[in-house]
This record gives C-alpha cells, structure tokens and sequence, in this order.
C-alpha cells in the first residue's frame, strides 16, 4: 500500500478547516488517500480531541510564527490555508501571515496549496468601493502566491448563509415581523454558501482534480440567491411565521446605524457597507457563473432552503 500523503489543515477546529477534515475522512478514497495535520492553538481543547480521536494528528502552531508553520509543513503534499481578518481586522496582518504560508510552502516543497482567497473589490470596482479590506487582504496573498508560481488553486467561499437566520434576517421590534433589511435592491444576486457543510465538498473537488484546478479559482456556493428567495423559501418553509415575513431596503446610514448598535466600530460598518454596495453593483465574483466550479463536486453543495430547515434560529417556527 502507498504511504498516503500528508494534508496540512489550518485552522482545523473552525468552520472551513472542520468541513475539509470532515469530508476527506467520510470519503474512503480521500481518506485512504490522505493523511491529516490539523493546526490548531490548542491541542487539548475537547474540539481537537476529538479529532485526534479520528486519526488527526493535531498539533499546535501560531499562524505569526514562522518557525511553527515551518515546522507544520513539514513532509506535506498539499495544504488548506485560510486566515481569519475579523480577529484583528488588520489587513496587514492577514497578508503576513498568508505570505508566510506561502514563502514556507515553497520552502518545504509542498504541491498543492489551496488558498482561502476572495476577489480584490478595489480592482474588481475600479476604486470605487476602497474598504472591503477582508476581501482585498486575502486577493493580495492570493497575488503573491500566483508571484511565487508555486502550484496552487484559489478556494473562494461565496457569501455564507449563517448570516442570515438570526442575523440578518430576523424578528425587528417593535411588530417583531421577520425581516431582512439591507442597503441593497431586493432582486440582489448573492452567491450563497454553507461554510460549515460545503467548503469540505469543494476543497476535496479541488484535491481530486488537481491537475484541473491548478493555478484556477473555484468559486464555492451553492447558487445566486437573492434577499426575495430567501423572504419566498422561509413562507415556504414557515407558512405562519412567514405571513408578514418581509424584505426592505434601507439606507447606508441606516444600515450602518444598525451595525453601531450591535457594537460594531465604524471601520467594520463602511466595511461591511460596501461589502453590501459592490454585491449589487459589480456582483460578489463579479457576476461569474459557478457552472464550471461545480464541476468538480461529487457531492450537492446544499441549498438555502435545506439550510434554513435546519437552522436553529428558526427552530420551533411553523
């Protein structure tokens, strides 16, 4: 039997790494194919036990230390990258950290890098939306590691669709009809995604099909939905509670007020401000069809209707 090859998984015990580790060990070929190293802060936490109890070797490794990537990377084939920007929302920061990842994987000679990215809306708009910082960070490293030429593809997670039960589409006093209201039209296109279900589906497309993917990006949603589907598959789903189940479109200032409220500072609301204008205007993968990303899937990437069936802050609704 071959030696399987070594899969490093950052930020194993989160949503993206947790769904890539999940779908390569309940798929016998992957699994038999591939060895897991999943990076985590701490070992002993009982969400890290718990994979090491599946065959994951978890080990701990600071994403700011160069010697512990290096370390990580050791002997591997191929790895999963992704960075989180809302920890510190210091796009800086995020690029360091990537370019490390990068710069060590050439170093170790790893064959596969697959890059949690996101286009640069300050290109993609020609300036006009300038602060989408967590999307332009992750396009830069993407950039340095094209530079690099080592062998790599781009994973690009659509927008995910925990954002709206509970968040943005919720009861609103003082009627407490439910509700998503957002500076945008109701006919909006948004690329929808199941984080936590999909990404594992998508990155192990991308494992499998290596020699295609290289080099390319693979946009991971589902399909185009936008704020009036969602408002349509909940009345769907919860007839009564649907009944006064509305979209409405506010204002930026609104919006941003909003945002104040739940504590947010006003970086994080132009942030996500235009985050929501350029969606509309220039299309969240610039109106890019997903046809050809699901092409590589051997699984179906899950609905907005399935996951509002199953969303917990919606439980108990009829």
């Amino acid at each position: 039997m071959a030696e399987k090859k070594i899969l490093v998984v950052f930020g194993a015990t989160g949503n993206q790494g947790g769904s890539v580790i999940n779908s390569i060990l309940s798929d016998p070929k992957t699994a038999g194919e591939f060895k897991i190293r999943g990076i985590t802060r701490d070992p002993s936490k009982p969400n890290a036990q718990a994979l090491t109890a599946k065959g994951v070797e978890c080990i701990a490794a600071d994403i700011n230390s160069k010697d512990q990537i290096k370390s990580a990377l050791q002997g591997a084939f191929a790895v999963f990258a992704v960075t989180n920007y809302w920890e510190k929302m210091d796009a800086k920061l995020e690029m360091k950290q990537g370019q490390n990842i990068a710069d060590l994987a050439k170093e170790c000679n790893v064959q596969h890098l697959i890059w949690s990215s996101l286009y640069d809306v300050t290109k993609l708009t020609d300036g006009k939306f300038p602060n989408v910082e967590h999307f332009d960070s992750k396009a830069a490293v993407e950039q340095y590691i094209r530079d690099l030429g080592i062998p790599a593809t781009f994973f690009m997670p659509g927008f995910f669709m925990s954002n709206f039960p509970g968040g943005m589409f919720r009861q609103i006093p003082p009627s407490n009809e439910w509700t998503i209201a957002l500076p945008m039209p109701a006919g909006t296109p948004i690329p929808c995604f199941d984080a936590g279900g999909d990404t594992g589906k998508f990155v192990k497309g991308i494992l499998t099909h290596r020699d295609k993917v290289l080099g390319k990006r693979v946009l991971a949603a589902t399909d185009y939905n936008t704020p009036s589907d969602a408002i349509a598959i909940f009345k769907e789903l919860f007839p009564k509670a649907g009944e006064s189940a509305k979209f409405v479109q506010i204002s930026k200032d609104d919006y941003k007020g909003a945002l104040a409220k739940a504590g947010m500072p006003e970086k994080a609301q132009e942030e996500l401000y235009e985050n929501m204008a350029f969606m509309n205007e220039y299309g969240y993968y610039g109106k890019a069809s997903l046809a050809e990303s699901h092409e590589i899937l051997d699984e179906k990437p899950t609905t907005l209707k399935e996951f509002f069936a199953k969303a917990k802050a919606f439980e108990g609704l009829d």
